[in-house]
């Protein structure tokens, strides 16, 4: 089996585009309900490592201008923009999940 793009199965997730087995579309809501899941599930885990991936990012960076400028403040501010810019991320996330009718 392989799989092709189907504009048939529309879901609120995945910018309402789904791929589906290629079967003549016989599946296709089945299909869309299990893939329509595991998007869910990949978002999920990516607000879940929206903060610590920020916070982890935005230290390094601050380590590294830290030891270019000889100082030792900046990863702190660095730790402090990856949590804010993580917080972005699940916002951004969450509102257009509740704008897509969150189903």
């Amino acid at each position: 089996m392989r799989l092709q793009y189907s504009d048939e199965c529309q879901q609120g997730w995945a910018d309402d585009k789904v791929w589906s087995m290629a079967d003549g579309g016989n599946s296709s809501k089945k299909q869309g309900g299990m893939l329509g899941d595991l998007v869910k599930a990949e978002t999920m885990v990516q607000l879940a490592l929206a903060v610590p991936g920020g916070c982890l990012v935005g230290w390094l960076i601050g380590l590294g201008l830290d030891k270019h400028f000889h100082t030792e403040w900046i990863q702190i501010v660095g730790i402090v923009v990856g949590a804010i810019a993580g917080f972005l991320q699940i916002f951004r996330t969450a509102s257009g999940y509740l704008k897509r009718g969150g189903s």
